[in-house]
């Protein structure tokens, strides 16, 4: 298949765009920048440049593909108008013909799950950061009676090849000989490893739901402390820890500090039955202490 990919020199889409590839499929991924095409084709693959904000160029791409993974994000404020205008623009290319269209959410959606174990269809608490997100999955979802194969995927924290939360945790080891956290840590994240997660996109691009939502998260939910104690022990400063207070982050990191704190215990077994995924990829400990974090 050819598949457009946003966002496909991100976390989440260079992962997907790998595991397109390895299965054989054309990856067009769009590039907002000249660097991001470079990075692109000197990877070998067909760079789109534009970015989201080229609701025209968008819609041709979609168009002229056999599926679309929207793994993209504007940054700043405006990220979900943006959002938002572009999914419409894509799933407007795509009515009637048939197409998937797997739509990038996250578990940030459900807000403080207050130590319950949330799924696909428990209420939402969505934070400021995310609160336009909800209404974006409502277009996809609705897109199945005018013949588009929408799905959404919330991952959990996203961790593996290098990347995510956890790489911040080592920057900070290893340049200020501790690991910041956002409040005292007690907080619990629910994670996926970016392959396995890159696996989930590629079952449903070849077995589309249309109209269902799915959770992406691996093991059992854990506290963001044990998980920046690890990443201590890893790189030899054992316990070395710089607790943030929330205002404090809320100055420097905006409404996302308020999700960094967030007590989140997410899962499900539904893209298994309907998929027979799982989780298979190392642990969020066997990614920090014998994973590519070491060698980063």
């Amino acid at each position: 298949m050819k598949v457009l990919v946003t966002g496909a020199t991100g976390y989440v889409g260079s992962a997907v765009r790998d595991a397109l590839r390895l299965a054989a499929h054309h990856v067009i991924g769009l590039a907002r920048s000249l660097r991001s095409q470079a990075v692109l084709e000197a990877a070998g693959y067909e760079a789109l440049r534009g970015d989201l904000t080229d609701l025209d160029l968008l819609r041709a791409a979609a168009a002229a593909a056999d599926g679309v993974i929207h793994a993209g994000l504007a940054p700043g404020p405006e990220a979900g108008a943006v959002d938002r205008a572009a999914v419409e623009a894509l799933l407007g290319a795509l009515k009637g013909s048939g197409k998937p269209f797997i739509y990038t959410s996250g578990v940030w959606v459900y807000g403080d799950t207050r130590g319950s174990m949330a799924g696909e269809v428990s209420m939402l608490h969505t934070p400021a950061h995310v609160a336009w997100r909800p209404a974006v999955e409502e277009l996809v979802l609705a897109s199945k009676p005018h013949g588009v194969q929408g799905t959404v995927l919330r991952p959990g924290v996203v961790y593996g090849r290098r990347g995510g939360f956890v790489a911040a945790m080592f920057r900070d080891a290893r340049e200020h000989g501790a690991v910041k956290l956002v409040g005292d840590g007690a907080n619990h994240w629910s994670t996926i490893h970016a392959d396995d997660l890159a696996e989930l996109y590629l079952r449903v691009l070849a077995e589309p739901a249309a109209g269902e939502l799915f959770v992406a998260c691996g093991g059992s939910p854990q506290p963001v402390r044990k998980i920046a104690l690890a990443v201590t022990r890893a790189c030899g400063i054992e316990g070395k820890i710089d607790v943030v207070p929330l205002d404090q982050a809320r100055a420097a990191l905006g409404p996302m500090a308020d999700c960094l704190v967030l007590d989140q215990r997410v899962g499900s077994t539904k893209a298994t039955r309907y998929f027979g995924w799982s989780a298979h990829q190392p642990s969020i400990f066997d990614a920090i202490f014998s994973g590519s974090y070491l060698s980063a």
